[in-house]
């Protein structure tokens, strides 16, 4: 029966104290000093000399509320413990708790030691819930129940406290909860899941709804679609080719796509080396270019018409048979042919070509074979230059 009854005692505090929860606005908290009444009931397997029966006590405690949730306290209480019979035993009961106090002060939690001497001495863990109800600013109603386990004889006692509590120091208030972040407490903010950067009214709602930088209260196009730039109504601005830069401020309004542009809506240019290598084989003792509209001199052309910059140097070389002053003679030769066909074939201008001869001087096989002799028998030219290109994007 008495366990029915504790347990129907503790969940009744704990109903109660949720229904009546302050508001929610945070209380503001201080240290309190409490007295109370208590009734402790004594387990009937503990281990005396006489039967315990119930008790009661004056308690006395004082409270330090270092946070919002958080506080400690110590305590002492003059106990009078009955035994089944009709005597009684003084004593004493001093410990202290750690207590978390649920958001607005709801309730609380708390556990802590207790060493308890009436008739012999013992150690106590002890848990529990409570609540400090609000009367006036300067006292609160103190309700607890709790446990008390000994661990040494294994066995479980209860208590139920009710009393009252006098806040003291100096009041620390805490600051008023913002969940959304957009400057308007809670309680005030009809808009609570404004995200995050979006302007706000004092209500908390959007100022800006598409978020174009143009108040709602003077925005003639509303729906706005993000990114796009709009002008003092809140309505896009012309952007004919699409590079960000509108109109009426693009001194460039024909740019590529994919390109960066300036805040004139000009191309912005990187340097880049660019370069091509080609080389030419011909036959014994021929200067002739037997394909001159082969895929690799026509790439060579157009690599030239491309960059009208550039110059090149088209190298003349012969294989190791023969003497020296006629291979030097028909490597001249051979590179006066290939610019023969540059210029005449695919309209490169003759000042930009220049043309030299190396006879056998630059072999690149010094071997004596036939496929010696094939690979030296050439025309090279290496075309390099620094160009400005297109930035993308």
């Amino acid at each position: 029966m008495k366990k029915h009854f504790k347990l129907a005692a503790l969940s009744l505090a704990v109903l109660s104290s949720t229904a009546f929860a302050q508001d929610s606005s945070e209380p503001e908290y201080k240290n309190w000093f409490g007295i109370s009444g208590l009734y402790y009931n004594t387990d009937v397997e503990r281990p005396t000399t006489e039967v315990l029966d119930d008790g009661q006590g004056v308690s006395f405690e004082y409270g330090f509320r270092f946070t919002q949730s958080w506080a400690a306290r110590v305590e002492f209480t003059a106990l009078e413990l009955d035994y089944v019979g009709g005597s009684s035993d003084d004593g004493e009961m001093v410990g202290v708790d750690a207590l978390y106090f649920m958001p607005n002060d709801a309730w609380y939690l708390f556990g802590g030691v207790k060493r308890q001497s009436v008739g012999e001495s013992t150690t106590l863990g002890n848990i529990g819930i409570g609540k400090h109800w609000d009367i006036a600013e300067s006292v609160k109603i103190v309700t607890e129940i709790a446990t008390y386990h000994d661990f040494g004889e294994d066995y479980n006692d209860y208590s139920v406290k009710l009393g009252l509590a006098i806040p003291f120091g100096k009041s620390t208030p805490s600051a008023p909860k913002d969940g959304d972040n957009d400057g308007v407490i809670d309680s005030k903010d009809q808009c609570p899941m404004t995200p995050a950067g979006v302007r706000v009214d004092a209500t908390g709602c959007s100022i800006d709804n598409d978020n174009d930088g143009v108040l709602n209260s003077v925005d003639q196009c509303p729906n706005t679609p993000a990114g796009t730039v709009v002008d003092a109504k809140g309505c896009a601005l012309k952007d004919a080719d699409n590079d960000g830069v509108v109109d009426a401020k693009d001194m460039c309004p024909d740019t590529a796509a994919g390109v960066k542009v300036d805040a004139k809506g000009c191309t912005v240019f990187d340097e880049e080396t660019v370069e091509i290598t080609l080389r030419v084989l011909f036959d014994n003792e021929s200067s002739v270019v037997k394909a001159p509209r082969d895929p690799e001199i026509s790439e060579f052309a157009e690599f030239m018409k491309q960059y009208t910059n550039t110059t090149a140097v088209i190298e003349g070389h012969t294989s190791a048979p023969g003497s020296e002053a006629y291979n030097m003679d028909l490597s001249e030769d051979r590179a006066a042919s290939f610019k023969e066909v540059m210029v005449d074939m695919y309209d490169i201008d003759a000042s930009r070509l220049e043309t030299v001869g190396y006879g056998e001087t630059r072999l690149l096989d010094t071997a004596k074979n036939a496929e010696a002799h094939r690979v030296n028998r050439r025309i090279s030219v290496t075309v390099k230059d620094t160009v400005k290109v297109p930035e993308e994007k």
